[in-house]
């Protein structure tokens, strides 16, 4: 068999258990096919150079790429900063763990925008990530990596991570599945911390059924993060291949300036779920530019005092190699929480990020999820972050309310653009731990278009 890197994390399952191909085999495929394009896309920092034998489990020793924030045992953890040039950490982080014992393998870690600050890779100390769809274009970020991974078959399923948009719009401008859990679903142990009051770690998937799988290992409750849910988890997966006749839904933001070029993809995709028999409507929340000024002060603070902990003295370089933009943020981040500024700022913008919280539940009250697109534009040119201090805010624009107020979302293509080949992405968001409604409307959105190459394929 063939393209065995082209698999999705369901059919590569069951291929293994029944003996069909090996996991070496697919190990291999998605090696062969990292050496091939890695040098022209800059999507691994570091990889496996041959196949490896994980514990028995139903990941089945298959192939994952892991976003370079995320600390390992086997490989470099940079978070794409020389800061950590070389650093090797001597622990693992808990959702590394989970997917190992599950029978996972960590396959490589993937490129991002230093410390997760950005939304393009183009902030990489290691260089920029270009988007596999087309070349000529940015993938996004801060997972710009493992959703470029993802989307040129280097791996079977991508690990990143999201404070404001950072799962869900790289996997848009990338034709990927990114589904961001609850803020506290899935652990933050061994995560290099950006924002430590919205970080969430989660799954980038060629599917939305892969995302739903992966996700089912990687959540639950951790001891070592003080912030996890101790309540026991749903089985994801459960929620495939349902209907949703009857549910309703509201779409969002779609008499907002600024999203022309995506709006009448968004009026398509509200179509196929009215077809599918959900209620839907258009309606009003919270002007997500308002949380862009929350989400900037906030993530800013909370950088100011993460960052603060790389010295160079225990670990790691010195803190004269930190890049532009980390120095950027850890000045503003130091200015919002100074005496006589923290609560004009700091404090002005949690006030705010609750009105926010009220609005969504306000809203829940009426729908079962909501829909937007994931980005205002499809994929901006290399380059398009240069320049430009609010790109990433402006960027993740139609996420950050829902970040900021922890809620769960999934991306999931619903257009593809075929002059330029680049993807727009459908956002879905649900009411805290409703992870399995964004789930089973993503994948009944999915399963009625025709968008996703490797599920029509499949």
């Amino acid at each position: 068999m063939t393209d065995l890197n082209k698999l999705t994390l369901k059919k590569a399952q069951k291929l293994v258990a029944e003996k069909e191909v090996t996991a070496a085999e697919i190990q291999q495929a998605c090696i062969d096919q990292i050496k091939e394009v890695n040098g022209k896309l800059n999507i691994f920092l570091s990889h496996l150079d041959v196949p490896v034998t994980a514990s028995e489990g139903s990941l089945h020793s298959l192939p994952i790429a892991v976003k370079d924030n995320v600390c390992t045992l086997d490989f470099p953890t940079t978070a794409s900063s020389k800061v950590l040039e070389g650093y090797r950490p001597p622990y693992e982080a808990s959702i590394v763990r989970k997917v190992k014992e599950a029978g996972g393998v960590i396959l490589g870690k993937t490129n991002l925008d230093a410390w997760a600050h950005g939304s393009s890779t183009e902030t990489s100390d290691f260089g920029l990530t270009l988007n596999p769809r087309n070349p000529d274009f940015l993938p996004g970020g801060s997972s710009g990596g493992s959703a470029a991974s993802v989307a040129s078959d280097t791996c079977i399923i991508a690990i990143g991570t999201e404070t404001a948009g950072s799962i869900r719009q790289p996997s848009a401008w990338c034709g990927v599945v990114g589904l961001k859990p609850t803020y506290g679903r899935v652990s933050r142990y061994g995560i290099a911390a950006m924002a430590s009051s919205t970080d969430s770690p989660g799954p980038i998937a060629k599917t939305v059924e892969d995302a739903a799988t992966l996700l089912d290992f990687m959540a639950g409750h951790d001891p070592l993060d003080a912030t996890s849910n101790p309540a026991e988890h749903p089985v994801f997966s459960n929620s495939l291949n349902k209907k949703i006749s009857g549910m309703k839904v509201g779409v969002l933001y779609q008499d907002l300036k600024g999203l022309e070029e995506v709006r009448p993809y968004i009026d398509a995709a509200s179509k196929v779920l009215e077809d599918l028999g959900a209620e839907v409507e258009y309606s009003q929340a919270l002007d997500p530019h308002y949380a862009i000024s929350v989400y900037t002060i906030v993530q800013r603070a909370e950088v100011s005092s993460n960052l603060a902990r790389y010295t160079g003295i225990r670990y790691g370089n010195d803190r004269s190699h930190f890049g532009d933009e980390a120095k950027r943020r850890i000045m503003l981040g130091t200015h919002a929480l100074r005496k006589g500024y923290a609560d004009k700022y700091y404090l002005s913008a949690q006030k705010v990020r609750a009105k926010f919280a009220l609005d969504f539940e306000k809203l829940f009250k009426k729908y079962d999820v909501l829909i937007s697109a994931s980005s205002p534009t499809l994929a901006e040119k290399i380059g398009a972050s240069e320049g430009s201090s609010m790109f990433g805010e402006l960027a993740d624009m139609l996420q950050e309310p829902s970040s900021i107020c922890g809620l769960p979302g999934i991306n999931v293509p619903c257009f593809r653009d075929p002059e330029t080949n680049l993807f727009l992405g459908l956002n879905i968001v649900a009411p805290a731990w409703r992870e399995d409604l964004v789930i089973q409307f993503g994948d009944a959105y999915e399963k009625a278009t025709t968008w996703n190459s490797w599920r029509t394929n499949d």
